[in-house]
């Protein structure tokens, strides 16, 4: 058994979110803490303390979209299948988080490119792969190799509103990209609104959910390294009580 890490760090101040997104970390050492630590043991002096040393902690500012995450269909619009209310993080089935992997090899696609139904069966006839009811789908962009830059953000293509919903329609519950975002990059959303003035293409893919109940997680990394079916994914959500999102970490699971 091989196990391939599918999450990406959390990093101090590293620009692949907009700003008011962005991760902020501040440690503390084993020397920074030790005042800390004997106000909790009231008559212990430092001395005491093994190396006179305290405790290691971290100081954490983040979003529920920070790193690699799920989103839940309350993140995309209040109701799902077409007026149920939608599910937050703490209530998604655990059995969507777990089954056979299938990667969707799209880096022929340039940043921006917003991916249809036809796109996805065609690569799937490519690899003589047939979708199976609860096979967790991740698609390989071209976005991880700007990954720490702020063109990250504007990096990979998306999956649009009738690409998920077939997807969906094929009995997958789970998706997964490893760009900032299911759908096209803000900006070429943004470009392309201007170019049309539909606004049915802001958001497409993740806006979906209200219609078909589904979950994607973002920001995924290492999906060069599967094969494009035949192992295991595994990915829990972190429970966070009526969120929009909650952090993965996403593992494949190989047979040697």
């Amino acid at each position: 058994m091989k196990l391939i890490d599918l999450s990406v760090p959390l990093v101090d101040n590293l620009p692949v979110d907009p700003p008011p997104q962005i991760t902020h970390i501040k440690y503390t050492d084993h020397t920074q803490s030790v005042d800390d630590m004997l106000r909790l043991f009231p008559g212990v002096e430092k001395s005491a303390l093994p190396g006179g040393y305290g405790w290691a902690v971290e100081d954490v500012s983040l979003t529920t979209h920070s790193g690699t995450h799920m989103d839940a269909p309350w993140h995309y619009h209040p109701t799902m299948n077409h007026g149920e209310r939608s599910w937050t993080i703490d209530e998604i089935p655990l059995d969507w988080c777990m089954g056979n992997g299938v990667v969707l090899d799209l880096t022929e696609f340039p940043d921006g490119y917003v991916c249809t139904a036809q796109d996805l069966q065609k690569k799937l006839r490519e690899m003589n792969y047939a979708l199976r009811p609860g096979d967790i789908v991740l698609v390989h962009t071209n976005a991880p190799a700007k990954w720490g830059s702020a063109a990250y953000l504007s990096a990979g293509c998306g999956i649009g509103r009738e690409a998920t919903l077939w997807l969906c329609s094929q009995n997958i519950h789970l998706v997964g990209t490893d760009a900032w975002s299911w759908d096209a990059p803000l900006g070429s959303i943004a470009k392309h609104y201007a170019e049309t003035g539909d606004a049915s293409l802001i958001w497409e893919g993740h806006k979906a959910g209200a219609e078909k109940a589904y979950c994607h997680m973002e920001k995924l990394t290492n999906l060069d390294l599967l094969p494009p079916h035949g192992f295991t994914f595994i990915g829990f959500p972190i429970k966070v009580e009526k969120a929009s999102g909650g952090w993965v970490r996403a593992v494949a699971v190989l047979d040697r």
